[in-house]
């Protein structure tokens, strides 16, 4: 079978003295850190979309990406050779898992009929290359965004009749995921919000979506489906105002509708910045929940108010970002998906391979520097002793509900000026800089 990446081997790692560019510096899949190897804390994930789909156009050009494979063309024998390229694009550089949106893989037809009959086909294929190349899907999901039938939002258009399309869409989409193992399902809602309020009923749209997601939940259990169902946030783009704005958005709409215990996050860094947050915010934020599922593993421009989805190079990031797993003790069900796609001008084949391994050897980095941190222990003993009143005396009194105002407005009468102790930001920030 004639290979798309001939010229490129297996990816190797050869640690940190190699001048090699399609060669591992950090990530040793193999090496065991606090018990478990490199690859299953880290479990990383190729996403189809921009590996495979994405041309490299940005809103003042056409796309540059080569890709010699593909011959533009909305046939089921180009779809099939773009999966094929793509499983040795994992192998070649050990990736064991993949995330896809439904219109990735397969053409859509004049009908959702054609459309599912597409992707059966390439199903198939997928499925023996997956089962060849001894692959796993990590999640799969549904574009509900691209078609103009989707210009008013998918679960909460103002037409019915999309929403009905929609839940179609999505029966089929988890199908397929149950079909080819999948460890998870994420619903993204990239036009479920509004871009006015003069046209949009938000009480009634809000009430739509979490309708669309129980009619998901229990489509879930009727199949047998017991992969994770993620929420990923997003504040906005391509709508003003989406409803999955950021993690505590989500997470109070869960609550609110009573759908906290059938659903994750799966966080995205680059979605986070663009809602004014740092990535660790709404980690932290999802995590303190117990509902930090899976990440979008990629970065934004701070100098761009758009979704750039850069790969994550920031090594001062990925240690923050593997801070947080380690401290939640892994991840369960999700991973680290390289939602990125690489530069404009960065558009031959062979640069989808050094992008990845940028990727893959920051994020190795981090998670080794996190470890460290860790084991050696004074980041936690600061947090610790930074909150020590609270673990005896007037604090414990409070975190145990056994005083109110009264006793509090006494126990104050009673003592002298509280007396604060400094933060120490700074002895902090360089503590970090220690390990990296």
């Amino acid at each position: 079978m004639s290979q798309a990446f001939a010229e490129i081997g297996k990816i190797a790692y050869e640690g940190p003295e190699s001048k090699d560019p399609l060669a591992f510096k950090h990530y040793d899949a193999e090496e065991v850190i606090d018990g478990k190897k490199m690859r299953d804390h880290l479990r990383f994930a190729a996403a189809y979309w921009h590996t495979m789909r994405n041309s490299l156009s940005d809103p003042f050009g056409m796309g540059t990406a080569q890709m010699p494979w593909d011959d533009g063309s909305e046939s089921l024998d180009n779809a099939r050779r773009r999966v094929k390229v793509f499983f040795e694009f994992l192998e070649k550089l050990d990736l064991e898992y993949f995330c896809f949106h439904d219109r990735d893989l397969a053409p859509e037809g004049s009908s959702l009929a054609e459309s599912n009959k597409n992707l059966d086909a390439i199903v198939k294929t997928l499925k023996e290359e997956q089962m060849r190349r001894e692959k796993k899907l990590l999640w799969g999901t549904a574009n509900l965004f691209t078609h103009p039938r989707y210009v008013h939002g998918a679960a909460t258009s103002c037409n019915a009749n999309v929403f009905a399309f929609a839940a179609a869409q999505v029966k089929k989409a988890i199908e397929v995921t149950h079909e080819l193992g999948g460890q998870g399902y994420t619903f993204w809602g990239g036009r479920e919000g509004y871009s006015t309020l003069l046209n949009t009923n938000m009480k009634r749209e809000l009430d739509h979506l979490a309708k669309f997601l129980h009619m998901a939940v229990d489509w879930k259990k009727q199949i047998g489906f017991t992969g994770q169902f993620y929420i990923e946030p997003k504040p906005k783009e391509p709508v003003a105002h989406q409803y999955d704005s950021d993690a505590a958005a989500c997470l109070n709409f869960l609550r609110e509708y009573d759908l906290r215990d059938h659903f994750k996050l799966n966080i995205e860094a680059n979605h986070a910045t663009l809602a004014g947050h740092t990535v660790e915010h709404d980690l932290t934020v999802a995590s303190n929940t117990g509902a930090l599922g899976s990440i979008d593993a990629n970065r934004g421009n701070l100098f761009l108010g758009w979704d750039t989805d850069q790969f994550p190079t920031d090594i001062y990031q990925t240690t923050q970002i593997m801070l947080i797993v380690l401290s939640m003790g892994g991840f369960s069900t999700g991973g680290l998906n390289f939602d990125a796609k690489r530069r404009r001008e960065s558009f031959e084949p062979i640069d989808l391979f050094y992008a990845h391994i940028a990727g893959m050897d920051a994020f190795a980095r981090g998670l080794k520097i996190a470890h460290a941190i860790r084991k050696n222990g004074r980041l936690d003993e600061h947090l610790k002793q930074r909150y020590s009143s609270w673990d005896s005396g007037i604090g414990s009194l409070i975190e145990s509900n056994e005083v109110g105002f009264e006793e509090l407005a006494t126990y104050t009468y009673e003592n002298d000026e509280p007396v604060n102790v400094s933060a120490r930001q700074e002895m902090l920030e360089n503590l970090i800089n220690e390990f990296i």
